[in-house]
């Protein structure tokens, strides 16, 4: 679903083409060099969707207007649907599959049942673990979420902010993001939902995340995050693999399993799955770095701390899978058959185009009724450090040259050193800076073991950026 980063060049190039002319030329020279045929007959399909903002069919009709006006391209409406849901029609429109709003829910649908239908005899659940209240940011995921609601088997599903028509203004003061930043209640939720699960997309329903209302008398929650969103599923896939390998992966589906997160992580998390042995790698911030490392793994498993990520299976991990699935068909009670069941539901459940919302809050559900978990066990995997970011106003952001991720400076000379020695003060101390992709500024990003030791070591830092660099 995603571009390839490949023709990252030729998109800049074409949005800063100077004339008409020079922008045909790039055009013409492009397809050239990737042998595309431009020709009268249609050999492209652009598929389009748009979400239940006014605006919405203003920019559909000009976006078909404007492919219409290509040679070899034809635009396909697919409708009101979240950015996920596209995102999947289009990689499953390239592979030659069925790729309707219609087949997008069967296969999720159908797969969080069978995922259900794999849970261990002995690990039933509870009415209370049933219940779960969703945030819809006001959005379109509350509408399609109240769609399959019915087809979904053990699960009690309230959607709030579900984006009908009056309830509410799209992720104003709800949805994921507000929740996540702010680490307070989005509108609709209070007193009367302490002990319940609750979840919250955004806008258009690509990041998850979860939180509980701590106590009646508070608006403040506690957040499941990304990070640990993506530890719950290493956890579930990790068991699955070791029921068919071994803990020495040396089994029968050998397998490069991966974790790929960014400097944003929070250490504590990272530390968690170092300590489980996984191999974890980090990239420069950003979903596009992220979806294309992990997807040099058999299973690779990507998230940001905003609850954008996912879980990418391998095509050829699949059909060893697959094919291992038939071999053991006689033993269909083994823990080794029940486990490559779980594996093969997952990998047709999660989004493989992008971070999905529904899909992912599926997931959720299933590992956790799986692993017999309540909200709270879940949040005890382990307690994140406290962070602290700030911004601070520079002449001139690209003076700031980082490697290693974005966690290492490189330019100017002399920063990084000045950064090492405001860490070694601070307990669990970790701080790095970047500039902003957008504005004239740098991120300064710092964990520690306490509050004030993180809000001390980003001030600290910030003000080494301020003094080489400069202000406005």
């Amino acid at each position: 679903g995603m571009m390839s980063q490949a023709w990252e060049p030729f998109s800049d190039a074409l949005a800063n083409a100077p004339t008409p002319d020079a922008l045909l030329q790039l055009v013409l020279q492009f397809a050239k060099d990737e042998g595309i045929t431009l020709g009268g007959a249609h050999s492209a399909q652009v598929l389009l969707a748009r979400d239940t903002r006014p605006t919405g069919e203003y920019l559909l009709d000009v976006a078909t207007k404007g492919i219409s006006a290509i040679v070899g391209s034809v635009a396909l409406d697919m409708g009101i649907l979240t950015t996920p849901q596209l995102h999947w029609m289009v990689r499953n429109k390239n592979r030659g599959l069925k790729a309707s709003e219609a087949d997008y829910f069967t296969q999720i649908t159908e797969s969080f049942r069978h995922l259900l239908e794999l849970t261990p005899d002995d690990k039933g659940i509870d009415e209370l673990n049933e219940k779960l209240i969703v945030d819809g940011a006001n959005g379109i995921g509350g509408l399609k979420l109240e769609q399959i609601k019915p087809n979904l088997a053990r699960l009690d599903i309230l959607v709030r902010n579900s984006g009908k028509e009056g309830e509410g203004i799209l992720n104003e003061r709800c949805g994921a993001d507000f929740v996540q930043k702010e680490k307070v209640l989005p509108l609709g939720f209070g007193p009367n939902d302490v002990g319940v699960r609750c979840a919250s997309f955004d806008g258009d329903a690509d990041r998850l995340v979860y939180f509980h209302v701590t106590s009646p008398s508070k608006t403040s929650v506690d957040l499941v995050d990304g990070d640990k969103i993506l530890s719950l599923f290493v956890l579930f896939i990790r068991e699955q693999l070791d029921i068919i390998n071994g803990k020495d992966n040396k089994g029968l589906l050998p397998t490069r399993f991966g974790v790929v997160q960014t400097a944003y992580a929070n250490g504590a998390s990272t530390e968690f799955l170092k300590n489980l042995g996984l191999e974890v790698v980090f990239t420069s911030t950003g979903v596009k770095y992220l979806h294309k490392k992990a997807l040099e793994y058999d299973i690779g498993v990507y998230f940001e701390a905003n609850g954008h990520g996912t879980v990418l299976f391998n095509d050829d991990f699949v059909s060893r899978l697959e094919s291992l699935t038939a071999r053991l068909s006689e033993a269909a009670g083994s823990p080794q058959k029940q486990a490559a069941l779980r594996l093969l539901a997952t990998s047709q459940l999660i989004n493989q185009a992008v971070g999905d919302a529904i899909s992912g809050m599926l997931l959720v559900e299933a590992v956790l009724q799986h692993k017999r978990w309540s909200f709270q066990n879940w949040c005890d995997l382990y307690t994140d450090l406290p962070s602290k970011q700030l911004k601070v106003k520079v002449k001139d952001r690209t003076a700031i040259v980082t490697t290693d991720a974005e966690r290492k400076v490189c330019q100017p000379s002399g920063l990084q050193e000045l950064i090492d020695k405001e860490v070694v003060n601070y307990s669990h101390g970790r701080c790095f800076v970047r500039p902003s992709g957008t504005e004239d500024v740098v991120r300064v990003y710092a964990e520690a073991s306490t509050v004030e030791a993180a809000e001390s070591l980003a001030k600290s830092v910030a003000r080494h950026v301020e003094r080489i660099l400069g202000f406005c």
